[in-house]
Formats: C-alpha cells, structure tokens, sequence
C-alpha cells in the first residue's frame, strides 16, 4: 500500500507529495544555481501561470522561462510536459520549446525553456487586421492537424497518456463539484491523436509581424480527439472572423458531415468551459495572487 504522501502517476509512476513549489521557495536561489555560468540581469514573475510559477528570467545570454509546479499533480505534469515537447520538436511546421527538466536539491521538478520573442494570439487578437486574422486561424489550424498526425510508436509513455484520464483527474484532485457528464462525452469521443489539450489564445505564439510562430505549454498534452484542440481555442471568447476561418479549415474536410462536426465542436467547447470554470474556483480560493483576466 502506498504511503498518504505518495501519489500514482500513470503508469506506475510514483510521485512523492512533497515534491511541488510555493512563492516561499528560495526560487530566485534555484535559478542562479541553474545558470551558474550566466549573468543574471532580471527575473519577472508571470502572474497568469495557472498550473506553475512562471519566472522570466533575463541573463546575458538571452531570456529564458522557468516553470515551478504549484501542487504534486503539476509537479508530475511538468514531466509529462517536458516529454511531449521534447518528442514534438521539429515535427511539425511552428516552434515549440525545447524543453529542459530541471530538479532542485529536494528532488522536486521543474522546467526550463528558452523564450520565444512575440506575443501571446491573446494579446493581439482583436488587433490583428482581417488578413493576419484568417492567416492565424489558417495556421492554428495547420497546427493541430500537423500534431494529430505524428506517428507515436516511438513516442514514450507520458506522450501517450489519455487526455480524458488527465481531464478526469485534474477534476478530481481540484473541483468541488465534478463534471461527470462531460468526461463521458470526452472518453466516449476520444481517438488516439496526439493533442495539444490546452490550446488556447495564451499558448499562441505570434512574431512582429503577426504570423503565427510557435506553440507552447503541452502539461495538459496526450492522446486524443483533434476536435478538442480546437474546441479549446474556441472556448474563449473570440472574434466572429476568427472562428468562422477557424471552423472552416476541419468541417468542410474529408466529406465529414458539416453539421455533425459542429455540433461535436460545440459539446466539446461546453466541457471547456466547465474545466474552466472549475479550476479558476480552485484558484480563487488557494492562488489569489493568479491573474484570472484571460478568461
């Protein structure tokens, strides 16, 4: 029998409770040790970081992001993350981050990965002119069918890792009142793609010129239906021209019945909504200091 401070990961991986961060952590200690031979010239706190501390840090060597779980359920994600970034890399046609695990002198990981300069599609969406609009949704797009054709017979196992088992079990560890109904829907529509699972308006990357440029952020990542990653992008509020263009690059596809397509869209879109929900409650009572402005 497992001890109460250990945790399950799947695949029997085990987890030791412990291993997780917290604003108290000597974080800015952790960073100089984790860049020994570079001058550190500033650190910024990230207050959008749902899931982990999030630290830019400037050195004379560029700017990097340093990502400290919040909980041992994150702490474990951040391995899985690391795993599916780094088994993307260079398979598809955008950036996604290189991506190193790091572990502290306690064992407890976290993660490092070089910034990408540009910004975030949240920030600039309901900037961005008519062209750069249908050339993000373009490419959003390009991106999730891209990703859902990798072949995963090499892939390790965290790659493999369900996305309705992870929605499930972040439901369970964080929400008071659990959305049964939607994780049915989940399991009984789910392939076995690889998907994003967190492909919203922060985790687009656009350079200077507003083109899509990279990808970020795989914790919540596994096997999957495609129309989950592009219901999540749906499921913040966006511009009409943007989810129309959107929309239009999978339902009018491979003779898929339009209407059938939408409609599993949209059922997915609610689900979203409700993970949302749900873990934004659990951050207003435990992480008050957690900008929720995205939502």
């Amino acid at each position: 029998m497992l001890r109460r401070n250990l945790v399950l990961f799947p695949y029997g991986i085990i987890c030791d409770m412990s291993r997780f961060f917290t604003t108290s952590d000597p974080l800015d200690e952790i960073i100089a040790e984790t860049f020994p031979d570079r001058q550190i010239e500033n650190t910024k706190h990230i207050l959008t970081g749902w899931t982990n501390i999030v630290i830019e840090v400037t050195t004379d060597v560029g700017a990097y992001f340093f990502r400290f779980p919040r909980n041992p359920f994150w702490s474990k994600m951040i391995v899985k993350d690391a795993a599916v970034c780094n088994f993307v890399d260079g398979k598809t046609s955008f950036y996604t981050p290189q991506m190193k695990l790091c572990y502290d002198a306690k064992k407890r990981p976290f993660s490092v990965h070089k910034k990408i300069e540009g910004y975030t599609l949240g920030d600039r969406i309901y900037h961005l002119s008519h062209t750069a609009l249908t050339g993000a949704a373009y490419d959003v797009a390009k991106f999730i069918k891209e990703l859902s054709k990798i072949d995963l017979k090499d892939a390790p196992e965290e790659v493999k890792y369900p996305l309705s088992d992870f929605l499930r079990e972040l439901d369970y560890k964080h929400y008071d009142n659990h959305i049964d109904n939607d994780h049915k829907f989940i399991k009984e529509t789910e392939m076995t793609n690889l998907v994003h699972g967190d492909l919203n308006l922060g985790n687009v990357l656009l350079d200077n010129n507003d083109r899509v440029v990279g990808i970020i952020d795989f914790c919540f990542a596994g096997t999957g239906n495609p129309n989950m990653d592009v219901a999540r992008m749906l499921s913040r509020p966006v511009p009409e021209k943007f989810e129309s263009e959107f929309l239009a690059q999978f339902v009018n596809e491979d003779g898929a019945d339009e209407n059938q397509a939408r409609a599993e869209v949209d059922r997915m879109r609610r689900a979203w909504k409700n993970i949302d929900n749900g873990y934004a409650n659990h951050i207003r009572m435990y992480f008050p200091e957690i900008n929720l402005n995205q939502l």
